[in-house]
């Protein structure tokens, strides 16, 4: 964890880094147009990075009606995300292919952490926290939410900006409320969710990667998921750039997480050649990206399962996540 410093205080320092950032809109969709079209692997080289999109999902559920066995039925999944047989056809049955983590709401991190423990797994274990999705309820009720997360065995904190102090220009209040997250989240990492669909402008979505950045976060996410907008890709470009900015200044690696909308193998294809292209091959591990995705698994298994047995699988012939 790296926090800006300067001889005239972090909060200044902020002020005087983003108060003269703009974004290029018109160069920005341009590249991103310009990612989407590029050509995707094909045959094994497409299975190997299916593969290495797998790593990197977080499996995640957060729905009004988890239960205790849906959260176990996840984890299983985690630990084993596609099926047996066809990773042995592949030979990478004994390569310990796993998703990234499991996310779910705070009130569920303890049967997540039960199940896996259970099942000998060191997978880690994230919590959404601070009010999701909205953040909207009183700073010490967000903080408290953090710890009680950390306390049952999360070891990953999805926390969400309050969106306000971003629209509002208040980005020194924005920047101090994000290092009391981070001082709660304690040894565990804490991705920033910015919810970008909210935050009207390319700009306030630059700002607001880079004081998130600045005041601690390990990685900076898209979305809740339970936005309007969610995961674009024009929004992608300007958020890595920002990372990549940071990592220039302060030689500290940001990681990166796009979620919401994300949902079939071709999308998550496309997801990795951005990476690849902005940020590089450093990038490419679960230690600096993330998919978060409930239903994406699927349809990546589904591809798995026609590249080893030429068809397509039925939904029935594969597990559930």
């Amino acid at each position: 964890m790296v926090r800006w410093r300067s001889e005239t205080g972090p909060a200044a320092h902020i002020l005087i880094r983003i108060s003269k950032v703009r974004v290029n809109t018109q160069a920005v969709l341009k590249r991103a147009q310009q990612i989407q079209s590029m050509k995707t692997p094909k045959k094994q080289w497409q299975a190997a990075w299916l593969l290495k999109a797998v790593t990197c999902i977080d499996l995640t559920t957060l729905a009004g009606d988890d239960t205790p066995s849906n959260v176990h039925r996840l984890c299983l999944k985690a630990i084993q995300p596609v099926r047996y047989d066809l990773l042995k056809s592949m030979d990478m049955h004994d390569k310990g292919v796993t998703t990234g983590a499991v996310c779910v709401y705070p009130s569920r991190v303890a049967d997540a952490v039960k199940t896996l423990k259970a099942a000998n797994s060191s997978l880690p274990v994230a919590s959404v926290a601070t009010g999701f999705p909205a953040g909207q309820t009183p700073l010490e009720t967000r903080l408290q939410e953090v710890r009680m997360a950390v306390d049952d065995g999360a070891t990953e904190i999805d926390i969400v900006i309050n969106r306000m102090l971003a629209i509002t220009g208040q980005w020194e209040a924005m920047y101090d409320e994000i290092c009391q997250f981070r001082e709660a989240c304690g040894d565990a990492h804490m991705k920033t969710i910015l919810a970008i669909g909210e935050l009207g402008t390319f700009t306030n979505v630059y700002k607001a990667s880079l004081v998130s950045m600045m005041a601690g976060s390990d990685f900076i996410k898209t979305s809740t998921g339970k936005e309007a907008v969610n995961a674009t890709y024009p929004v992608a470009i300007v958020m890595v750039r920002a990372i990549r900015d940071y990592f220039l200044s302060t030689g500290h690696k940001v990681g990166f997480k796009p979620a919401g909308g994300i949902r079939t193998a071709k999308e998550s294809l496309v997801w990795l050649t951005l990476i690849k292209e902005e940020l590089g091959n450093d990038w490419l591990c679960p230690h600096l990206f993330r998919l978060g995705a409930s239903s994406l698994l699927a349809d990546i298994e589904r591809q798995i399962y026609h590249h080893v047995t030429g068809q397509y699988a039925a939904y029935h012939e594969l597990p559930m996540a």
